[in-house]
C-alpha cells in the first residue's frame, strides 16, 4: 500500500507542494541541455549528410554478390586493357523509312562523336541498316573514360551534342553507358522528390490528426533532425566499412525515418496529452509519458532494427546493405523522438496543443469511439470473426500465384528513359538479332578451347574473341534469341554448365542477362535464410517483452497473414491495373522483412497495453477491449501515417520502389484495421488467460476476482471498460 502511494506521489508531485530546489533546477536545465546537444549534433551532421549521395552506387554489380559469375566477369573486364570503355548504341529511326537526308545526318553525327571521343581500336564505327529501311544502328565503344562519373558524363555529352532531330526522325542513345546515365538521373531525382514528398504527406496527416496550427511542426522538425543525423552516420559507415549504399536503401531509409519516427511521436504525444490531464507540470507529465509508453516504443524500434539487421546474412549486396542503412534510420528516429521531441514539447508547454489544450484535472472524453464499436462487435462472436478474417486473408494470399515473373531490364522503369526506348526500337527494327553479347572470361591459354566449346553450345549464333590481359581473355557470345528472353537465359545456363566443366579454363559467364539470372537465384537463396531468421528474432523480442509464448505466436501469425494478403493483392493489380510486366526478385523478401518488423509494432502497442491492464487486475477479455479502445485511435493514426509515407515510393519511376511501396502500404493498412483490430483481439478473447501462457499472468488470471484480484474495470455507458487510468477513477470515484 505504501509503495503504491509513493508511486502516485512521484507521478503527481504537484499534490505535495513545491518541488525541492534541485528538482526545479532539473526541470529548467535538462530540456535546454538536450536541445543544445541536438543543435550541436545537427551542425556536425549536415556537412557529412550532404556527402551521402556521392557514395551511393547503383551499378548492377553493386547489387549482386561478389561471388557471382557476372560480378567477377564485370570486374575482370574493367581490368583489361581498354576496360574503361563506355558502350554506346546510336539509333536513327523513321517509321515511314529513312530518307537520304536522315542517312547523311547519321553519318555526320557518328563522325562528330568519333572525332570528339577516343574509340576502341581507333576504327570508324560501322553503321548497320535495318532490312526494312526504317533504322540505322551504330555500336561504339568509347575508351579512356574511367570511373562511373566519367562514363556518365561521356554518355550525357554524346546525347546533348546530337541536337534536335528533323520532324519524324528519332535519334536515341542506348547501350550500357546511356543506361547508366539514365539510372543516375532517375536516382538523383528520387532523392529530392522522396524527401519533399514524404515531408508533405506527413505534414498534412499531422495537421489533420492534431488539429493544431503549431503542434504538427514539432514532430516534423524532429524527424528532419533524425534524417540529417542518420545520413551522416551512414556516410561514416561507408567510409569505415565500405558499406554498399544504393538509391533504394537511401530512399527506404528516408521513408523509415519519417514513417517510424512519426509513429513514435504520435504514441508519445498521445500519452503526454493523457498525462497532462493528471499532472500539472509538463516536465513531470512527460516523464510519466515516457515511463508509460517508452518500453513499447523501445521494443517496437528494437524489433524493426533487429529485423532489418537480419538482412546482413543476405548475399545480395543491395539487401545486405539495406539492413544496416535502415537500422541506422530507425535508431536515429528513436533517439530523436525519445530525447529531442520531449525536450521541445516540455519547453513549449501546454500551449503547443492550442486550441485543444489538455487542462489539468480535466476528464477525458467518454464518447463512444469507432474502436469501441469494433471491439464490441468482435466480442459478440469472436470465433466467427477470427475464422472469417483468416479465410479472407487466405483467399487474398492466393493472388500471389498471379504475380508476374522477373521483369526484363526495359521493364524496371515506370517511365521508360531514352536508353530503354532505344533498345526497344532496335528490337523491333532488327528482329532476331542480338546486339547485347554474353561476356565470357577465360584463362588465356584455354581461350581457344572455350571459344570452340561456346560456338557448339545450342542457342549460340556467333562467338568473337576480344581483349586479353593479366592472363584472361574476353570472349563475346551472341545468342540466337533476344536479350533477356527465356531462350537467351537458357543459353546462359547451358554455357555455364558446359564451360565450367572445362578443366583449367576457369571460365566465367557474365553480361546483362547473366546478371538478371544471378540476381533471381541469389534472392531465392536469401529468402530461405533471412525469412526464418527474422521470424525467430522477432519472436524472441516479443517473448522478452510480453513474458509469454502464446501472445507472440499470435502476433507473428497475424503479421505473416498480412504479408501474404498484401502480396496477393499485388498479384491481382500489378499487371492488370498498373501494367507492371514483372516483379523484382527482391520484392518478396524486402516486403516480408518490412511488414513483419513494422507490422508487429502495432501488435506490440496493443499487447503491451493489454498486459499493462492485466497487471492491474483486469481479466483478458476486459483488458483486450480496453487496450483496443485506448490505443485504437493513435495506432490507427500511426498506421495511416506509415502507409502514406511508404505509398510515396509508389510514385517513384522505378518499378521495384513502386511495388515495394504499394505492398507495404496495403499490408500496414490491413494490419492496422483488420488484423490487429479484429483478428488479434478476437484471438485474445478466445484464448483468455491462455494468451499469457506460460508466464506469471497465465497463473494469476482467472484465479481471483473482485477486490482480492485487484481493481475491476468500471463499465462505461457503452459497455466497454473505462479507459481512464486506475488512479484517475479512484480520485473521481
Amino acid at each position: 500500500m505504501g509503495s503504491a502511494t509513493e508511486a502516485r506521489r512521484e507521478a503527481e508531485p504537484d499534490r505535495n507542494g513545491p518541488p525541492p530546489e534541485q528538482d526545479r533546477r532539473r526541470r529548467r536545465v535538462v530540456p535546454w541541455a538536450v536541445l543544445a546537444l541536438w543543435v550541436a549534433v545537427i551542425a556536425l551532421a549536415v556537412p557529412f549528410a550532404a556527402k551521402l549521395a556521392d557514395v551511393t552506387r547503383d551499378d548492377a554489380v553493386d547489387y549482386l554478390p561478389g561471388s557471382a559469375d557476372s560480378t567477377r566477369v564485370q570486374k575482370l573486364v574493367e581490368d583489361l586493357p581498354g576496360g574503361d570503355t563506355v558502350d554506346i548504341i546510336l539509333v536513327h529511326h523513321r517509321e515511314a523509312g529513312l530518307t537520304a537526308a536522315d542517312r547523311e545526318l547519321a553519318r555526320e553525327q557518328v563522325a562528330e562523336i568519333a572525332g570528339e571521343y577516343e574509340l576502341k581500336g581507333d576504327a570508324t564505327p560501322q553503321v548497320v541498316p535495318s532490312e526494312d529501311g526504317t533504322a540505322l544502328m551504330t555500336v561504339m565503344s568509347i575508351t579512356g573514360e574511367s570511373g562511373e562519373e566519367r562514363r556518365i558524363e561521356a554518355a550525357t555529352g554524346i546525347r546533348d551534342g546530337l541536337g534536335d532531330a528533323p520532324e519524324g526522325l528519332s535519334v536515341e542513345v542506348g547501350g550500357a553507358g546511356a543506361l547508366e546515365a539514365d539510372m543516375d538521373a532517375v536516382f538523383e531525382s528520387i532523392d529530392g522528390t522522396l524527401m519533399y514528398g514524404t515531408a508533405a504527406v506527413v505534414a498534412i496527416l499531422l495537421i489533420l490528426t492534431y488539429r493544431s496550427p503549431f503542434l504538427w511542426l514539432v514532430p516534423l522538425v524532429v524527424v528532419g533532425a533524425a534524417t540529417f543525423t542518420s545520413q551522416a552516420v551512414t556516410y561514416a559507415l561507408v567510409q569505415a566499412f565500405d558499406l554498399t549504399v544504393t538509391g533504394l536503401s537511401s530512399g527506404v531509409m528516408t521513408i523509415l525515418i519519417f514513417g517510424a519516427g512519426t509513429d513514435y511521436a504520435l504514441l508519445l504525444v498521445a500519452r503526454y496529452r493523457e498525462e497532462l490531464r493528471r499532472i500539472e507540470r509538463p516536465y513531470d507529465a512527460m516523464a510519466a509519458a515516457l515511463r508509460g509508453c517508452g518500453p513499447a516504443i523501445l521494443a517496437s524500434a528494437g524489433t524493426v532494427t533487429l529485423g532489418l539487421l537480419c538482412l546482413l546474412v543476405a548475399d545480395m549486396n543491395s539487401s545486405n546493405g539495406l539492413g544496416p542503412v535502415g537500422a541506422v534510420g530507425v535508431v536515429c528516429a528513436l533517439v530523436a523522438m525519445m530525447t529531442l521531441l520531449p525536450a521541445i514539447l516540455v519547453l513549449l508547454g501546454r500551449g503547443v496543443f492550442w486550441p485543444l489544450v489538455p487542462r489539468h484535472g480535466a476528464e477525458p472524453s467518454q464518447r463512444r469511439s469507432l474502436f469501441a464499436v469494433m471491439g464490441t462487435s468482435a466480442s459478440r462472436r469472436p470465433a466467427t470473426v477470427l475464422i472469417t478474417g483468416m479465410a479472407v486473408l487466405g483467399a487474398l494470399a492466393i493472388g500471389m500465384l498471379n504475380l508476374p515473373g522477373t521483369p526484363a531490364q526495359e521493364d524496371t522503369f515506370t517511365n521508360k528513359p531514352e536508353s530503354i526506348s532505344a533498345m526497344e526500337t532496335v528490337g523491333e527494327a532488327y528482329p532476331g538479332s542480338n546486339s547485347q553479347p554474353i561476356t565470357v572470361m577465360a584463362k588465356s591459354d584455354a581461350a581457344d578451347t572455350v571459344l570452340a566449346e561456346a560456338s557448339r553450345t545450342p542457342g549460340v549464333a556467333d562467338v568473337e574473341k576480344g581483349r586479353s590481359g593479366d592472363g584472361w581473355t574476353e570472349i563475346s557470345v551472341f545468342a540466337e534469341d533476344r536479350p533477356e528472353s527465356a531462350g537467351e537465359k537458357e543459353t546462359v545456363r547451358t554455357l555455364r554448365a558446359d564451360l565450367h566443366a572445362l578443366e583449367g579454363a576457369e571460365a566465367l559467364v557474365g553480361g546483362d542477362t547473366a546478371q538478371r539470372i544471378d540476381e533471381a537465384d541469389t534472392n531465392s537463396d536469401d529468402r530461405w535464410k533471412v525469412i526464418p531468421l527474422v521470424l525467430v528474432v522477432v519472436l524472441l523480442v516479443l517473448i522478452a517483452l510480453l513474458r509469454s509464448l502464446t501472445a507472440p505466436l499470435v502476433l507473428i501469425v497475424a503479421v505473416a497473414a498480412s504479408w501474404g494478403a498484401a502480396m496477393g493483392i499485388g498479384g491481382l493489380v500489378f499487371e492488370p491495373v498498373f501494367g507492371f510486366s514483372g516483379v523484382d526478385a527482391s520484392l518478396p523478401l524486402l516486403a516480408f522483412v518490412f511488414l513483419v518488423a513494422l507490422g508487429v509494432d502495432y501488435g506490440i502497442f496493443l499487447m503491451h497495453r493489454m498486459r499493462e491492464e492485466s497487471l492491474k487486475g483486469l481479466e483478458v477479455p476486459d483488458a483486450a477491449l480496453k487496450a483496443l479502445r485506448t490505443t485504437g485511435g493513435v495506432i490507427a493514426s500511426a498506421g495511416i501515417v506509415l502507409a502514406a509515407t511508404f505509398s510515396v515510393l509508389a510514385t517513384m519511376p522505378m518499378v521495384l520502389m513502386a511495388e515495394l511501396g504499394f505492398i507495404i502500404a496495403i499490408g500496414v493498412l490491413l494490419d492496422t484495421f483488420v488484423v490487429r483490430t479484429y483478428l488479434v483481439t478476437s484471438a485474445s478473447l478466445l484464448l483468455k488467460r491462455w494468451v499469457w501462457w506460460p508466464g506469471r499472468l497465465f497463473h494469476t488470471q482467472g484465479t481471483r476476482t473482485g477486490p482480492r484480484g485487484g481493481p475491476r474495470a468500471s463499465e462505461a455507458p457503452d459497455g466497454v471498460p473505462d479507459e481512464r487510468p486506475v488512479a484517475t477513477r479512484q480520485e473521481v470515484g
